[in-house]
């Protein structure tokens, strides 16, 4: 019989922060060997759990969510959501100009699909969380990816993103604050990008996720919050903030120049209904959220528990010889930089791999990330700090004799 084979579609797809590597890591599991997993962002596998008012809040209106939803979502989640919209400066946000959907992902996939006409063009940065650049791929785009500067605290490259503007470019990302260098962009670069995006019609993608994951005093701005004629699409959720993963509850507010996206919008209509409605139950959840106690405000300030932690995970990384890592401003991972002159890496998979193997550690490879170097690795920092001063020191010791 015939072999059956998946779509060329899915070629130049690639996730690899679940990739060979996370396999190898399960197998690992099944043989009976524990595996510090500091490779993904899950907040409730290091016991920091979704608030238990908002767990309440699901359980008490459980028999609400038994049948299907408008498709796109409750009326008081995405009201709530219009309130967090004023709360952040975002202005003429109606109802109807938001989506709820089965985590962020979702509605960046659908977007895409929505967008993109083969070989049309998406400027996403470089290192991106590869979700973005995997959906570009998938819809028949073509990814474009800008440099972010390391030694400028990984702020965009404005002269590379003006430089890579082609015809056939139909929108702008920014991950703000940044996965996987905990960069969080100030309003000056985030006018800059605007700019961009006024002079050659492009739609400004801005993936907030991680907007009250802040450390240091350090400010968040929504970049839709700065004009009003430029398209905007912002993209929020539960996963991070409230630590509701597990939830698949985010939302996307389009905003700013609708009038000139009509077309574009009934097409994300269109999808949004095909998918009948986002999961309810986690729906339930959003009002509760946005309109409760805003408990990740503990954990990273001083003293918190996010906070020290990485403190700790920073401060040991760049104590390990030839080892260099921006501090982050935001979000929840550390991307260190290791010395090519000690650390000539010629393939940073295998070096994860070997760093699984020997201490069953799971990181992910930089390269993952879509940037050229293989110097990089990227590091979560949710463990306790006792867990993270363990895993930071055994690292060192496997670093400092490495050799590939």
């Amino acid at each position: 019989m015939q072999n059956h084979y998946k779509s060329a579609k899915l070629d130049n797809v690639c996730y690899e922060i679940r990739g060979v590597v996370m396999r190898e890591a399960r197998r690992l599991e099944e043989e009976g060997h524990r595996v510090l997993k500091l490779n993904i962002g899950n907040p409730a596998a290091f016991e920091l759990d979704v608030p238990e008012e908002i767990q309440q809040d699901v359980i008490y209106n459980m028999q609400q969510a038994q049948g299907y939803v408008e498709s796109k979502g409750l009326f008081s989640a995405r009201k709530a959501v219009m309130h967090y919209c004023q709360q952040r400066g975002i202005d003429k946000v109606d109802i109807d100009d938001i989506f709820l959907g089965n985590g962020v992902s979702e509605l960046i996939v659908m977007t895409m699909q929505a967008m993109l006409n083969t070989g049309d063009e998406v400027l996403i940065p470089a290192p991106d969380y590869p979700l973005w650049t995997a959906a570009v791929t998938l819809s028949s785009g073509k990814p474009v990816h800008y440099r972010c500067d390391e030694e400028q605290n990984w702020f965009p490259d404005i002269d590379d993103i003006r430089k890579k503007i082609t015809r056939r470019t139909r929108a702008i990302v920014l991950i703000n604050p940044n996965n996987p260098t905990g960069a969080v962009y100030s309003q000056d670069l985030l006018e800059q990008v605007i700019e961009l995006a006024r002079k050659h019609n492009l739609i400004v993608l801005s993936d907030e996720i991680y907007d009250k994951i802040l450390f240091d005093g350090t400010r968040h701005v929504s970049t839709a919050s700065l004009a009003d004629d430029v398209l905007f699409f912002t993209y929020n959720g539960l996963s991070k903030n409230y630590r509701a993963a597990g939830y698949r509850s985010g939302w996307m507010i389009i905003s700013g120049a609708k009038h000139l996206a009509k077309d574009l919008i009934e097409g994300i209509d269109m999808l949004s209904n095909m998918r009948l409605c986002a999961n309810v139950p986690a729906q339930l959840a959003i009002q509760t959220a946005l309109g409760g106690y805003q408990s990740i405000n503990d954990l990273v300030a001083p003293g918190g528990r996010l906070y020290e932690q990485r403190e700790t995970a920073w401060r040991m990384l760049n104590d390990i010889p030839g080892v260099s890592c921006v501090k982050p401003q935001g979000a929840l991972y550390l991307f260190p930089r290791l010395d090519p002159k000690r650390f000539p890496i010629v393939n940073d998979e295998k070096l994860v791999l070997d760093l699984l193997l020997q201490e069953k550690i799971l990181l992910v490879q930089g390269s993952a990330f879509n940037i050229d170097d293989k110097q990089h690795l990227r590091v979560v920092f949710l463990p306790r700090k006792d867990v993270l001063e363990d895993a930071m020191g055994r690292l060192g010791n496997f670093l400092t004799k490495y050799k590939q």
